[in-house]
C-alpha cells in the first residue's frame, strides 16, 4: 500500500568514482495503515483547531463589544465563545482518550 501513496525518488550519481544510487522517500511512503494516516493528519489538525478557536473567540468577543448592552447579543457572543472552548476541550480529550485506549490495548506504543 505504501507504494500506492508515494513513489520513492531514485537518484543515480554520474561521473567517475560514483557511489551507489540514493533513494529519497516522500513523507507518505511510511504510511502503511489507516492509523498511520490519522497520525500524520493530527499533526495538522491540532494547530488548525487552535486557529479556529482563536477566530471563534475573536468573533464572540466582537459580538459582545458590539452588543451595545443588548442582552441577546451578549448571550450570543458568550455562547459562541463557550462552544469554541468546549469543542477544543473535546478535541483534546478525544486525543487523550484514544492514546490511553491505544496504550491499554497495546496498539499505540507509549502512553503520551
Amino acid at each position: 500500500m505504501s507504494n500506492l501513496l508515494a513513489q520513492p525518488l531514485l537518484i543515480q550519481p554520474a561521473g567517475i568514482g560514483t557511489s551507489s544510487p540514493v533513494s529519497i522517500l516522500g513523507p507518505l511512503v511510511r504510511i502503511t495503515t489507516i492509523g498511520d494516516l490519522i497520525t500524520k493528519l493530527t499533526v495538522f489538525l491540532y494547530p488548525f483547531a487552535s486557529l479556529i478557536l482563536f477566530f471563534v473567540l475573536i468573533l464572540g468577543g466582537y459580538d459582545i463589544l458590539m452588543s451595545h448592552g443588548d442582552p441577546e447579543k451578549i448571550k450570543s457572543g458568550r455562547l459562541k465563545m463557550t462552544a469554541g472552548i468546549v469543542g477544543y476541550v473535546l478535541l483534546g480529550l478525544s486525543y487523550l482518550i484514544s492514546r490511553i485506549l491505544g496504550y491499554i490495548f497495546g496498539v499505540g506504543g507509549e502512553l503520551l
